[in-house]
C-alpha cells in the first residue's frame, strides 16, 4: 500500500509538471512587465492591472501567440480593464499594451 500510495503521488507530480511546462515563460505577476507604467496609462490602479492580467495567458518567450490565445486573452483583459474603467477601448488597450510590449505590436500578431 505504502508503494502505491507513492508512486501515485509521484506520478500526479509528474503530470503537474508537465501541465506547468506547456506554458514554461508565463510567470504571473512577471516582474518585467511595468505595471506602474502601464495601469497609469490605462487610468487605473496598478493592483487592478494585476488581478486583471491574472488570467491572461502570453505566449512563451520568443514565439507568436496563435489567433486563438490572442482574442481569448484580450477578451479576459478587455472585459475586466473595462470593469475598472469603463473608458478603456480597445484600440486604446492595444495602443498601451503595445507601448510596453517587447516587439510592440508586431510581438502579438498572431502566428
Amino acid at each position: 500500500m505504502r508503494g502505491t500510495g507513492a508512486a501515485l503521488v509521484l506520478a500526479a507530480l509528474a503530470w503537474a509538471s508537465a501541465a506547468f511546462a506547456a506554458d514554461p515563460a508565463f510567470l504571473p505577476n512577471d516582474p518585467k512587465r511595468p505595471v506602474e507604467a502601464i495601469s497609469r496609462d490605462l487610468g487605473i490602479r496598478p493592483e487592478q492591472f494585476v488581478a486583471c492580467f491574472n488570467d491572461v495567458r502570453p505566449a512563451p518567450n520568443g514565439s507568436r501567440p496563435t489567433a486563438e490565445r490572442v482574442h481569448a486573452n484580450k477578451a479576459v483583459l478587455l472585459g475586466c480593464l473595462q470593469r475598472a474603467n469603463p473608458a478603456i477601448t480597445n484600440d486604446g488597450l492595444d495602443t498601451v499594451m503595445d507601448r510596453y510590449r517587447p516587439g510592440g505590436r508586431e510581438a502579438q500578431r498572431p502566428r
